[in-house]
């Protein structure tokens, strides 16, 4: 299973990082963001499956496919934000994961829009 690896790694990482952190802080900081990363990109990978389907359900119900595309950016965005973010502060850079996330949410208002656009222009029509 595929969680039994990320788990195993994960431990495996924080030992390391726990031990060397007596020693060589800086390093216990690399092993952690290493981890992170090994982790996130072994995730990204699994989600192509998920996008795929996804879709497929979107052009079976007649979905546009610039608001399916749109929802996955928003969701990556959300993501990879997180995952920023949570680096930083393992860094101990609180006001930079601040930061991040406060940039990722302007992002996702940004590419939210034609979306927003959209549903607009249905409540317009909507009310006489």
């Amino acid at each position: 299973m595929d969680i039994m690896r990320i788990v195993l790694i994960g431990m495996i990482a924080a030992i390391l990082a726990v031990i060397l952190k007596q020693y060589k802080p800086e390093i216990a900081i690399h092993i952690s963001i290493v981890t992170g990363l090994i982790i996130f990109i072994f995730m990204i990978t699994k989600l192509n499956s998920v996008i795929t389907v996804l879709r497929h359900f979107a052009s079976k119900a007649n979905i546009d496919i610039l608001y399916v595309s749109t929802i996955l950016k928003v969701v990556a965005i959300a993501y990879i934000t997180e995952f920023g973010a949570q680096v930083c502060r393992d860094a101990g850079e609180g006001a930079i994961a601040s930061k991040i996330e406060f940039s990722g949410k302007i992002l996702i208002m940004i590419i939210s829009i034609p979306i927003l656009a959209a549903l607009m222009d249905i409540i317009v029509k909507i009310i006489p």
